[in-house]
């Protein structure tokens, strides 16, 4: 496997095709707006395609990181897309955090075809994907995943097969759900402190490395002092992520609420704020 397809070169997309690039393969791109890329095509050499079905004909693999189900669809299905124009044999792997249920639709269909379909969504963040630490789960048929390894060493640290078909999404969803409620903890914690007068830097040094302390404190806190709500992930898609979550069978009470205060920043016009601006909410911003 040498030749990659990426569809969706945005925050995370971005430094993903750099850490393949890195490892030796050769990457073509597409995305909407190839004016938002003129300096990063010029940077790192990537093969620019005029569209998904261009970026995904007679690649080895194609891999899709955008943004919402609506987005995956239309890539996957629609006019020129990349069920359509993949070759025979090819490793079509959506990392997009998207509904399982499409994951499975792909799946069928991809398969039908002579393909080998992946759900693979990631966690970490812009941080994960610029170091290539990203944490990735993945759907499908073993033997594909066993395929698709060393692409995925390329982007990730934790890598782990969890299923069949949307099983991968499932488990990003359970992840989605306990960063939810860790986000308002953190938030929760800050208001706190700050009512009560304490030192910020203070607080999070002192309950960081204890029994509190979570990827969401060390990494999110500090930009909620600091009023940075530069997005790392977008609020936006983190509402779309609680909204599959909701959307699945069952009662999820603390993610209801959370992605409630996350749209009612949403409405505000604070979508494409970080997942940290939730802090705006508890100060009344």
């Amino acid at each position: 496997m040498q030749t990659i397809g990426f569809i969706g070169v945005g925050v995370m997309g971005r430094s993903m095709v750099k850490n393949l690039l890195k490892a030796g393969y050769e990457v073509a791109i597409y995305s909407r707006t190839k004016s938002k890329l003129t300096d990063f095509l010029e940077e790192t050499g990537a093969q620019w395609c005029d569209t998904a079905a261009e970026c995904a004909a007679g690649r080895d693999a194609v891999i899709t990181m955008v943004g919402y189900p609506k987005d995956v669809e239309q890539v996957y299905f629609g006019e020129k897309g990349i069920l359509s124009a993949a070759q025979a044999g090819a490793y079509l792997i959506d990392m997009t955090t998207t509904d399982p249920a499409l994951s499975v639709r792909i799946a069928k269909q991809g398969k039908a075809g002579g393909l080998h379909v992946l759900d693979a969504p990631v966690s970490g963040g812009d941080t994960g994907a610029k170091n290539g630490t990203l944490s990735i789960m993945v759907g499908g048929d073993e033997a594909d995943f066993a395929a698709c390894l060393p692409v995925f060493q390329a982007m990730g640290s934790q890598i782990v097969y969890e299923g069949p078909a949307g099983a991968g999404q499932h488990t990003k969803m359970a992840n989605q759900v306990a960063i939810a409620g860790t986000i308002a903890g953190v938030c929760e914690a800050l208001s706190y402190a700050e009512r009560a007068g304490l030192d910020p830097d203070k607080l999070l040094a002192s309950i960081s490395k204890g029994a509190a302390g979570s990827w969401q404190m060390e990494n999110l806190m500090p930009k909620m002092v600091k009023q940075d709500y530069a997005p790392g992930f977008f609020l936006k898609h983190f509402i779309k992520d609680m909204k599959i979550a909701l959307s699945q069978e069952g009662s999820l009470p603390i993610l209801e609420r959370v992605c409630a205060m996350y749209g009612d920043l949403e409405a505000e016009g604070m979508g494409d704020l970080g997942t940290q601006a939730l802090i705006r909410h508890y100060r009344g911003e």
